[in-house]
């Protein structure tokens, strides 16, 4: 009787991996949270509180009620932050995306304080804030259409152009914003110096996660050092209250009125370009390219938190850049450490004895952090730029006339002054203006009435290409 054949031997089924989380979306350990998030609350905290102190001065809020009006500006804040990076439905970029009390607001702002009564003041800029927040909110699915017209040569011009149009605001934290002594002091120089320095040598001598915040222990340091010299102010502590809740409409009920409607709707639209542009830059600066639907998430995120913000006597909020340059740098790219910054924000709108503490870093070390930070913002766009087919004559000279109109506000800060204050709005924003320049001068060289060189066949083929709709587009008509 012929033997059975033996049995083939089973192989084990090979066991298929996880797919990997992309680096936007992994959660880090508590200590690493925690911290990570508490650095970009300092590199964004001075541009979060400064358009409050700013609008409450023009409308002559006492000192008690300017506290008040930062806090809550914090706790809005981190309300839009926890939109965009957690986000729900379609609402939110989910990339590592800090919102705060836009600037572009402030200009409008301040005068609607001069034309109306100070006890109505509030309320009117907050019932414009509502209305264009909701408008911006319905218009942001459109808006972000516009995203195949911002190929390299417009992004890294635009991210050029944040990074040179901050290194300003550093600039000025380091002189002290004082128009009746605009020169900086020895002692804010050292400061600012030595705040770089140390940041730069942590940089380079440490590794990993001490490496990562290298600029929150710089901070740190600066602040230490700014003791003796008398930079510190610890006033803020002594005064500050343990517990603050930003009663909902506490200087009034809403009101609406249509000039200032009309205002703050072109502040909406100035706060979309500005979060289109970053929105781009943060999507290749954390290598996870932002597309249509990620930009109209990012731009509802937004206007909805601008439109709530009101409810907790808040402003416009949009992107902030500067923490950008803290992504890049640090290269942590995890957009729950930036939900962890939106926690502690909420925390410290809670907690003004909190607030306070972040409070105590003297501009002069902020402004040497800063260096680091909007430069490395600026740097990006070079990169990208790199990414564009400068040997082109009309790229060259799309990013040409972008970045010199841009900077026109920078380097000549009252150029527009004899403008309709509404159209200064824009053009006092360089990243706006630029922004609109590449746009416009992309569409008009490289877009309208320009037939592309194709290569042999690829003429024929592209026609057919255009003849047959897409699958997509077939599910769509159907």
């Amino acid at each position: 009787m012929p033997a059975s054949p033996a049995p083939a031997p089973q192989t084990a089924p090979a066991t298929a991996q996880p797919p990997q989380r992309h680096p936007v979306d992994q959660v880090l350990p508590p200590v690493r949270l925690f911290t990570s998030g508490l650095q970009h609350v300092a590199a964004m905290y001075a541009g979060v509180v400064a358009p409050p102190l700013v609008i409450g001065k023009a409308v002559g809020l006492s000192a008690t009620e300017l506290t008040f009006l930062v806090g809550a500006s914090l706790f809005t804040a981190g309300l839009a932050t926890l939109l965009q990076t957690i986000g729900f439905w379609k609402v939110g970029a989910r990339l590592p995306f800090v919102n705060g009390v836009s600037f572009a607001g402030v200009a409008p702002m301040v005068a609607i304080a001069d034309s109306t009564d100070h006890r109505d003041s509030l309320p009117v800029m907050f019932g414009a804030v509502i209305v264009a927040g909701a408008l911006g909110f319905v218009a942001a699915p459109y808006f972000s259409k516009l995203v195949r017209f911002f190929p390299p040569v417009v992004t890294g011009s635009v991210i050029t152009l944040i990074g040179v149009s901050l290194l300003p605001v550093a600039i000025g934290w380091i002189a002290g914003n004082d128009p009746a002594h605009p020169a900086a002091g020895l002692s804010d120089i050292a400061l600012a110096a030595i705040t770089l320095v140390v940041v730069l040598a942590l940089r380079r001598l440490l590794t990993g996660f001490l490496q990562q915040i290298a600029v929150l222990i710089g901070l740190v340091v600066g602040t230490v050092i700014a003791v003796p010299f008398g930079k510190t102010d610890f006033t803020p502590i002594t005064k500050a209250s343990v517990i603050g809740f930003p009663t909902p409409f506490h200087f009034g009920a809403p009101q609406f009125q249509i000039p200032a409607i009309v205002s703050m709707c072109i502040v909406m639209l100035v706060c979309l370009t500005e979060s289109t542009a970053d929105i781009l830059a943060l999507g290749k600066v954390v290598e996870k390219p932002a597309d249509e639907a990620t930009l109209a998430a990012g731009l509802r995120a937004d206007t909805l938190g601008s439109a709530i913000s009101p409810l907790f006597n808040g402003f416009a909020n949009s992107a902030f850049a500067q923490n950008i340059g803290l992504v890049a740098i640090t290269r942590v790219r995890s957009r729950f450490v930036v939900a962890a910054g939106g926690m502690l924000l909420i925390v410290m709108g809670l907690c003004p004895v909190l607030a306070s503490l972040i409070a105590l870093v003297p501009g002069p070390v902020l402004g040497g952090a800063g260096i680091v930070l909007f430069g490395t913002v600026a740097a990006s766009g070079v990169k990208t730029l790199a990414e564009a087919d400068l040997d082109d004559g009309n790229n060259l000279l799309v990013m040409g006339v972008a970045l010199g109109v841009g900077i026109i506000p920078i380097v000549a800060e009252h150029f527009y002054d004899g403008i309709d204050p509404r159209l200064q709005i824009v053009l006092k924003s360089g990243i706006s203006t630029g922004c609109l320049v590449a746009v416009v001068l992309n569409l008009l060289f490289n877009h309208l009435g320009r037939k592309r060189a194709l290569p042999d066949g690829a003429e024929q083929a592209e026609a057919l290409a255009e003849a047959v709709p897409s699958s997509r587009e077939t599910v769509e008509l159907t």
